[in-house]
């Protein structure tokens, strides 16, 4: 999962994007970068790390211009180096610099057709870099001196009808705007808005809405599946549906967990979301055990707080937060290597006794990914003097691989694949083991006037919406990308880095 951002402005839009992507840090903390125009030229900054350790003052100095784009990334397609961090660039035709979140399930046969039929070069092993280049050849072909709403959205209708996965897209054209779109089953979330200035009013594209309202834009509403929208250099707004057989299947695990609880994707405010799935959990709670003997119900921060707070009212135990996070560790599960996220688990979260000692704990998560987490928690509630742990997951087991944008593609990686839930709570060392049911999920989600009828559930029950999905294709993700992959690809990026060194 990665964030983007995108803005037409009449003044320089360096700070603005720096802001945003700072509200977007918790898509993607393995590298950022950002492309500004300043009239015919780019001015690109990107690196590992955080927001705000990849942008010094050196660095905004530089990126002058009144448009630009701006990425947060982690690796979910590729490796982990300085060299795939986003936007990318390409030269023909115009000059394009393009940020993407999400994965293209068929990146490997698109990147040898645009070898052998397009001609042209992918340097990486981004699925990014292949989107670039499917784009601006279709741009390309169509031979314009100076392109047109209708030639931009024309080529974004041939990349819908060659690439095939979850996206959702930004890319900046030189000298003359930005067009942003959304995959034909809007899987990943991109939302536009809008803001008033003296100079005029400005434009902005983003992953999450929280993105927008943080910088004092008004949120105008979600592109459509299939849409797009071009903001020109001069401020005109273009939008057109370019894709056919078009449904809006967003992400689950993305009101789960993944964005922010005051954000609002698809007019579905997350943080009322979360509160209705600690309702239903507590309910199927309270018919598992009507007579249960829980003292305290803890988050395991930060995500699952607005479910557990209402699992308590709901139980009628005390909420207590019984860890304290260091919110400068980032996402466990994502993070490579087994023996790294444990070690990381105890950094992260600090255990205060005083909630623990003497009392049966419900501790409360918004899922079970590969139990790295879960495991330590329940054991520091032990050192800690729980008498029981018990333990809820706000979201179903996760039981299959993400192949849309999600860091879980090894199957065998997941603890509860091919498990029950009673065998995952004795792996997690709890005393009893409590998931929410999919059905009750996908209802605490579209509670109220939902206009999503369906989502994208593939990580909790297989079913993959975009249909071309099978075996095979999930065992070449797994080879590709487990976690002895990923060990491989951090050995390679440091042989990397010490082959240059040699050579300075």
């Amino acid at each position: 999962m990665c964030g983007i951002v995108g803005i037409v402005a009449k003044d320089h839009v360096n700070q603005t994007l720096f802001d945003a992507l700072t509200v977007l840090q918790h898509r993607g903390q393995d590298a950022a970068g950002m492309v500004t125009c300043e009239g015919s030229r780019f001015h690109l900054r990107k690196d590992n790390g955080l927001v705000n350790s990849v942008f010094r003052h050196r660095h905004m100095r530089n990126l002058v211009g009144n448009m630009g784009i701006a990425h947060v990334r982690y690796p979910t397609a590729g490796s982990a180096s300085a060299a795939e961090a986003q936007p990318f660039y390409v030269n023909s035709p115009y000059g394009i610099a393009l940020a993407h979140n999400g994965n293209l399930t068929n990146s490997s046969e698109l990147a040898e057709d645009i070898f052998r039929t397009d001609l042209r070069h992918i340097n990486t092993n981004s699925d990014s870099e292949v989107l670039l280049n499917t784009f601006a050849h279709e741009l390309q072909r169509l031979g314009k001196l100076v392109p047109s709403p209708d030639d931009i959205f024309s080529a974004v209708s041939h990349v819908h009808s060659r690439c095939r996965g979850g996206y959702a897209v930004v890319a900046m054209i030189t000298g003359y705007g930005i067009v942003a779109f959304r995959d034909p089953l809007g899987i990943r979330p991109v939302v536009y808005g809008k803001r008033e200035t003296e100079q005029g009013t400005e434009y902005m594209v983003a992953s999450e809405s929280v993105a927008l309202i943080s910088c004092g834009y008004k949120l105008v509403r979600d592109l459509e599946p299939g849409e797009a929208i071009y903001l020109t250099q001069d401020g005109e707004v273009h939008t057109r549906q370019c894709a056919e057989n078009t449904k809006l299947s967003p992400c689950l695990f993305e009101f789960v967990y993944l964005a922010r609880p005051d954000s609002i994707i698809d007019g579905i405010s997350v943080y009322k979301a979360r509160m209705r799935q600690g309702e239903l959990l507590a309910e199927k709670a309270l018919r598992e055990r009507p007579d249960h003997d829980i003292d305290v119900v803890i988050p395991i921060p930060e995500t699952s707080r607005v479910a557990a707070l209402e699992m308590a009212r709901r139980l009628g135990v005390d909420f207590r937060e019984g860890f304290i996070k260091n919110r400068y560790i980032g996402r466990t599960f994502i993070m490579p290597g087994q023996k790294q996220r444990e070690k990381t688990v105890r950094q992260k979260l600090t255990p205060i006794e005083l909630e623990f000692r003497g009392k049966n704990v419900l501790l409360v998560d918004d899922s079970i990914v590969r139990g790295t987490t879960s495991r330590q928690i329940v054991d520091m509630a032990r050192e800690m003097g729980a008498k029981k742990v018990y333990f809820a997951s706000a979201a179903p087991a996760v039981r299959y691989p993400n192949v849309y944008g999600i860091d879980m593609p090894s199957a065998k990686e997941l603890i509860a694949h091919d498990r029950t839930d009673e065998e995952v709570g004795e792996l997690i060392g709890a005393d009893w083991m409590l998931y929410q049911d999919l059905s009750d999920l996908i209802e605490s989600t579209q509670w109220g006037n939902s206009p999503v009828k369906e989502f994208d559930c593939s990580v909790f029950d297989g079913n993959y919406v975009t249909g071309d999905i099978n075996k095979s294709y999930l065992d070449r993700l797994d080879a590709a990308r487990n976690d002895d992959a990923k060990s491989g690809n951090v050995q390679a990026n440091s042989n990397d880095a010490n082959n240059l060194l040699e050579k300075m």
